[in-house]
């Protein structure tokens, strides 16, 4: 992929990989760290012993560490020598309710938890970048702040907007922020990015429909739960189908269906729990009124009540332009300048670093982690998830090389 317009001229050959020479000198620490992470996986707001030891090894480094940000969020502070801009880099840290099948020998201790999506990767790729940074902060103009977030596997509320509230993006304001996440699709050595939407907002409608129990027998006597619900869950398909321009990305699903007690009971309840996944605010706001029509109108036609609770959850991660450049430029110096694989359609997972970029601009982009040789990828949240680690280092000199662009007083020619 040739050069994004704007960016400037490349830099020698002989300076392309300097921040990647320096991370892989970091490999066996990077593999350390992640793979105790690994061991000892903690779930979202309750990764105590996880911020506790990441803020250990940073301190042994000599860097600023504030803990408790947000609740068990945790923030460290590399200052540069002289002021300038703030840039921020953040990692999630939460693992999931997911019990480990992966048979490595750094699987998971703790019965039920495993990290089934790589934060335990993304923790250690910025645990090593905050360290390799100290080491340069004097030539740094300006300052960067490392964010090691809690809960991002736990809508609709997350990790990311406590620490905000907690004024993560204040003392001295953030001006642009970044963050990576493992992709097992792609290729150890690349990554995937998108200007703009990245990936989708992902709210719930939690549905509750009330009937009239009675016995199978006497169905005249009853108003089947069962039976409504299966019309409603039908009538919901329409929404995306019929009221979505087709050219806007959006889901709704329904991924549970629980009502009744027995086979020969008309059952009196069924409770529905729905996903929605959209791409813009008005196609957010049409579903959102559309459920609440259907559901209203079938109940009313078929004799049920209902009881409808709609949560708004992570909202779109929409990527800025200026540091979407920023983060091509860092790949195709650091992994070569055809490492950059543009998303062309969005992505329906939803992400709570959302929430960072409704407040400042920044990017978020997906790193290669796909395993190479006999072992089969699975995807994340899949019991037997792993990552290949040749991706740790070339994580951090992608970070760090995005600090060199923002920050850096003078090129950096090796070495202090």
């Amino acid at each position: 992929m040739s050069s994004a317009s704007g960016l400037g001229i490349r830099r020698p050959l002989v300076r392309m990989n300097y921040w990647r020479q320096q991370a892989n000198n970091l490999s066996q620490r990077l593999i350390e760290i992640r793979r105790h992470l690994h061991r000892y996986p903690e779930l979202g707001y309750k990764e105590f012993e996880t911020a506790r030891y990441l803020a250990q090894i940073l301190r042994q480094e000599g860097i600023e560490v504030r803990e408790h940000v947000g609740g068990t969020g945790l923030v460290a502070t590399i200052r540069g020598a002289s002021s300038g801009r703030t840039i921020a880099l953040r990692a999630d840290m939460d693992a999931l309710p997911i019990q480990e099948k992966t048979g490595m020998p750094y699987a998971s201790i703790v019965s039920g938890v495993s990290h089934a999506c790589g934060h335990d990767a993304h923790s250690a790729i910025l645990a090593c970048t905050a360290m390799l940074l100290q080491r340069y902060r004097r030539k740094l103009a300006g300052t960067v702040k490392c964010i090691f977030q809690p809960a991002e596997e736990c809508p609709p509320l997350g990790g990311a907007k406590p620490m905000i509230d907690a004024g993560v993006l204040a003392d001295p304001p953030v001006d642009a922020i970044y963050a990576l996440h493992t992709a097992p699709n792609l290729p150890v050595g690349t990554i995937g990015i998108a200007y703009g939407p990245m990936m989708a907002a992902s709210d719930r409608a939690k549905i509750k429909i009330l009937g009239e129990g009675g016995h199978g027998s006497a169905p005249q006597q009853s108003v089947d739960a069962v039976l409504v619900a299966a019309h409603t869950v039908v009538a919901l398909q329409s929404i995306v189908s019929r009221n979505i321009d087709p050219h806007s990305a959006a889901v709704l699903t329904v991924g549970q269906l629980q009502a009744g007690y027995r086979y020969n009971v008309i059952a009196d309840t069924a409770v529905l729990d729905c996903t929605i996944r959209t791409t813009d605010v008005h196609s957010r706001q049409l579903i959102q009124d559309k459920i609440e029509q259907i559901v209203d109108g079938v109940t009313r036609a078929m004799g049920a009540r209902y009881e409808l609770r709609y949560t708004l959850g992570y909202p779109p991660a929409i990527n800025d332009t200026v540091a979407v450049d920023q983060v091509i430029k860092a790949a195709e110096v650091v992994l070569g300048e055809d490492s950059v694989r543009i998303q062309e359609k969005t992505s329906l997972s939803g992400e709570d670093f959302a929430y960072f970029l409704e407040q400042v601009p920044g990017a978020f982009f997906w790193m290669g982690s796909r395993l190479e040789g006999d072992r089969k990828q699975y995807p994340a949240h899949h019991p037997a998830f792993d990552l290949n680690e040749a991706m740790l280092p070339l994580g951090v000199a992608m970070f760090c090389q995005i600090v060199e662009q923002e920050l850096f007083r003078e090129p950096l020619a090796g070495g202090e």
